[in-house]
């Protein structure tokens, strides 16, 4: 084995003991196996949530898509660099209270209370586990290829030395292990990611050698329009890329649930902080790094591999090992919280309420975990036989899921009479339409990308299902009004009491010094 694969070895050793580390802690009981006992500081609510949301589709499927389309796919980066800010102002405090006060230990729990519904968790229960595990499957793929390239082993023994280390470590430590390890891989993905893009730069001379060498090479390069002007005037495309990951990180499982564990509504505000100014250093190298092996690299036979192939063109073998531990460090934060969140669904969501519902804690840490290492399990087979690429594969599942969830979790928290029927159609309608209209190819048609077709059919049958459905019962009704927290006083009605109540204070002041003059 060479040094880059003994390094890699060595890496992938430190992030078990990390996540066997909280072995003990997460079989105390259900709360802190499946969200850590709702502990999270903002630093690692921030990280975690981060590195989650970014997989091994931007170390690999975003350097491709600018590999082929140019400065088209900064539109994805666009939305991305502000997806966490979106994400934890508009769900962060509001879903933290309510998911606690509803008891709820899952995104699909807190789905089926909030709106008191079985038909409205089966449904979602269905679309998360498939999309989830296709979701994963292109996170195993993205760790085969990349341990290929780093160790030199065939793609299907790299599968499953990579992944096995995932599922151990999730199986074993639980929530709290997901998340610490996330921390550590967040942080060591932005370095890595950097460390390549300066080089990168350096080499290419800056920002206006990228454009002039890529003009050079074919003008539409730096098109907004994509390569050829594939995309001239398809502003339903455009508006879709930023979208997707703009605001579709509100509709995702896996993201959702870091709201949910938050050790209170206060870790929100450092929480955007921090993960905003992660955000900015890391989002849009990625597909700079895809412009530049457009120069460099041109002749490169998987465009998947461009980050892989750079790390080795501008390190020693000892540094390219670590810079591409990043490449794993951001598929295996999103493999691990993936795992994680369907073994809570089955146990949880299915298991626990439709097949035992007096299973006790301890049959539900280990339900839970066998559910975690047969979905890992069956991802590895999926994986050796190479679905589509890792961007087709993110770009689909996350489209879809997004447009599942993301109106019932923002209506969740902003509107009294959002219900069970409107909700159930809002997550059919927004997953039925972005699944026809990827498998269709509609967008060809239209000009509309498949995540804004969904999104406005997801709104709009909210809209219609409304106005067949019960209202909420009081009592969702109250848990509802108490998630907003507590209130101030407008300043508008503060200046009016003021005014009224100052002719009376001045008339009870003119009283008490002529009781007092009579006095002396």
């Amino acid at each position: 084995m060479n040094i880059e694969g003994i390094i890699f070895i060595i890496y992938l050793l430190i992030l078990l003991a990390i996540g066997l580390s909280f072995s003990l802690k997460a079989s105390n009981s259900v709360d802190d196996y499946l969200l850590g006992g709702r502990s999270l500081g903002p630093a690692v609510t921030a990280l975690t949530m981060q590195s989650t949301s970014m997989s091994g589709y931007m170390f690999m499927g975003g350097p491709a898509l600018a590999y082929q389309q140019g400065w088209y796919a900064i539109w994805y980066a666009i939305g991305d660099a502000g997806g966490s800010i979106i994400n934890l102002s508009v769900l962060g405090k509001r879903m933290r209270r309510m998911s606690e006060l509803l008891g709820a230990l899952s995104p699909i729990e807190y789905l089926e209370k909030r709106y008191e519904s079985t038909a409205i968790k089966v449904v979602a229960s269905l679309i998360t586990v498939v999309f989830l595990s296709a979701y994963v499957f292109a996170q195993f793929i993205a760790a085969g290829k990349a341990l290929e390239s780093l160790m030199g082993f065939s793609y299907e023994w790299s599968l499953i030395f990579g992944v096995g280390v995932i599922i151990i470590y999730t199986v074993t430590g639980g929530y709290l292990a997901v998340v610490w390890t996330d921390f550590v891989q967040g942080i060591i993905m932005v370095l890595g990611i950097l460390g390549i893009t300066i080089m990168a730069f350096i080499k290419i001379g800056g920002l206006s050698g990228l454009n002039e060498q890529l003009a050079a090479i074919d003008p539409t390069y730096l098109s907004i329009w994509g390569k050829d002007l594939a995309y001239y005037g398809q502003w339903g495309m455009v508006l879709g890329a930023v979208l997707i990951y703009a605001i579709t990180y509100m509709g995702l499982p896996h993201v959702v649930v870091r709201h949910m564990s938050m050790k209170s509504t206060k870790t929100v505000k450092s929480a955007i902080l921090i993960s905003t100014f992660w955000n900015q250093l890391f989002v849009f190298s990625p597909y700079i790094l895809g412009f530049v092996a457009i120069i460099m690299l041109p002749n490169l036979a998987d465009p998947e591999m461009v980050i892989p192939t750079l790390a080795y063109t501008f390190f020693p073998g000892i540094f390219a090992a670590i810079l591409l531990s990043a490449i794993m460090a951001a598929i295996m934060s999103t493999s691990d919280s993936i795992l994680m969140q369907s073994g809570t669904i089955l146990s949880r969501d299915i298991y626990q309420r439709f097949i035992n519902k007096n299973a006790s804690q301890t049959q539900m840490i280990r339900v839970s975990r066998l559910c975690v290492l047969a979905v890992g399990v069956i991802g590895i087979i999926v994986a050796i036989y190479q679905p589509p690429s890792v961007f087709a594969l993110v770009i689909f599942a996350t489209g879809v899921l997004g447009n599942s969830f993301m109106v019932p979790y923002v209506a969740s928290v902003y509107s009294k009479t959002a219900n069970k029927v409107g909700i159930l159609s809002s997550i059919i309608a927004g997953a039925s339409t972005n699944i026809i209209w990827t498998l269709a190819a509609l967008d060809v048609i239209t000009a509309i990308h498949p995540f804004l077709a969904g999104l406005i059919a997801s709104i709009i049958a909210m809209l219609i299902g409304n106005r067949f459905g019960t209202p909420p019962s009081p009592e969702t009704l109250a848990i509802f009004e108490e998630s907003k927290g507590p209130r101030n006083i407008p300043r508008t009605i503060e200046k009016n009491i003021s005014r009224d109540l100052g002719p009376e204070a001045k008339n009870i002041s003119k009283v008490f010094q002529d009781k007092l003059g009579v006095i002396k």
